[in-house]
């Protein structure tokens, strides 16, 4: 009789750990589309920036779409906001479709728009409006996915498939830049600004198709279901209000702190190199995006490794090291980066500070998810992160331009640095957030 028992318990927890696998899959592909659509933007910008501005100088266009990259991340807090109350209060499934829907609509809108030549400026008005609903749709998408995949992963692997959400985002810049490869073999440089850019917009439209069909099968999070039953039989604030949030200052100021610097070394070197490497290095376009490919794809694959790692050891000892290491490593690989034409040598210094960065990526979604109860964990999630990656990361390309404009394009290397020593700051005094337990609806002190 034991032994049936114990079968059947083996056989059950099998069962459930195939339901978390089965829905942590489902989840990352439609990550995987969201963020491909949102980093087709800037892997194309190189082409299709002089489409959608006045002829100028190279340096002049990309700040211009840099400019409009910057203003997408503006709409990101609303959307942490709008989606974070969202699934609070109607669930992680639902909000993670209409982000999906949202991030479609605006890849046709760049898909479909005539150029500056056609239609004068309504073109870079309609490149505005699209980025503004795909800045709507990260907002959201980020904060309900962290919270989605934290809460249907099994305790004490949390970190671990927590950290497939950057395996997705990462993936979806592979792919975007994998299908810029693609055409960049097949099309000439002219064929690729006059009308080869705009594929990739098509393609991100499409799939989102296909996401739409896998949420809507997904399983909603038990931690939600059972945190919305408990809240209509409870009073006080309703799930996901701004006023319950603002009942946890200490956690809101945690996740900008962490985020601050996480995120701007992120964008420096997964968004802002492959510019970097064509404008300042002057290495060739196709060259760049090889190497951005292969760089970004072993970013990629020390993500699950970091991942399960901070299970083992904990969260705040991978954040400190990446505190440490960041601040070290910017301005020497950027200084020689600017230095060098060679790929090999261009791809080891972009590698490097990727692996360094991997402590923080892994981590970041479930690190902010173990902040917040359910009853406000999205909203807790998205919007101060949102807001942080706003100010940082959505402007790090534009700032790095205009000190670049400027003829200080070194002072951008330092800014990246303190901000990470301000992050580091922030490691050291907050306390673990793991502790291999289910995620609970009580927030930690």
């Amino acid at each position: 009789m034991a032994t049936q028992t114990t079968t059947a318990d083996t056989r059950k927890s099998r069962q459930g750990e195939r339901r978390v696998v089965s829905n942590i899959v489902r989840g990352s592909i439609g990550n995987l589309i969201e963020w491909y659509d949102w980093y087709a933007y800037t892997a194309f910008s190189v082409y299709f920036a002089a489409a959608f501005f006045p002829s100028g100088d190279q340096t002049a266009q990309l700040l211009n779409t840099a400019a409009v990259f910057a203003v997408g991340f503006l709409m990101r807090p609303i959307g942490g906001w709008v989606l974070g109350r969202y699934a609070d209060r109607r669930g992680r499934r639902s909000a993670l479709t209409l982000s999906v829907t949202l991030m479609a609509a605006g890849s046709l809108i760049v898909a479909l728009t005539p150029s500056y030549d056609t239609i004068g400026v309504v073109a870079p008005v309609l490149l505005v409006t699209a980025r503004l609903l795909q800045g709507l749709s990260v907002g959201g998408e980020y904060s309900t996915s962290a919270t989605y995949m934290s809460e249907v992963a099994s305790p004490g692997r949390r970190g671990y498939y927590s950290s497939f959400q950057y395996v997705t985002l990462i993936a979806g810049q592979l792919t975007a830049l994998g299908l810029q490869i693609i055409l960049q073999q097949l099309l000439s440089d002219t064929q690729m600004e006059s009308w080869g850019w705009r594929i990739a917009f098509v393609v991100g439209a499409a799939g989102a198709i296909v996401v739409l069909w896998l949420r809507r099968s997904m399983d909603e999070s038990e931690s939600f279901e059972r945190a919305a039953a408990e809240g209509e039989k409870g009073s006080g604030p309703a799930r996901g209000s701004l006023r319950m949030l603002l009942s946890y200052p200490r956690q809101c100021l945690i996740v900008v702190g962490l985020t601050m610097g996480g995120t701007l070394f992120f964008y420096t070197y997964t968004t802002y190199l492959q510019k970097f490497m064509v404008n300042t290095s002057g290495i060739a376009k196709p060259t760049a995006a090889w190497i951005n490919f292969f760089a970004l794809l072993v970013f990629v694959l020390l993500q699950p490794v970091m991942g399960l790692l901070s299970d083992r050891i904990g969260r705040r000892p991978m954040l400190i090291g990446f505190g440490v290491l960041g601040a070290i490593v910017v301005v020497p690989s950027l200084t020689l980066l600017s230095h060098t034409s060679d790929p090999v040598y261009a791809f080891l210094l972009m590698v490097g500070p990727l692996a360094v960065s991997s402590l923080y990526t892994s981590i970041s979604a479930v690190v902010k998810a173990e902040l917040f109860p359910t009853s406000i964990r999205a909203l807790g999630v998205g919007l101060p992160y949102a807001l942080t990656v706003a100010l940082f990361g959505g402007t790090a390309e534009y700032v790095a331009l205009w000190f670049k404009d400027a003829g200080h394009e070194s002072w951008y290397f330092y800014y990246v640095t303190a901000c990470v020593l301000v992050s580091l700051l922030v490691y050291i005094r907050m306390r673990e957030t793991s502790d291999g337990s289910p995620l609970e609806s009580e927030a930690k002190d």
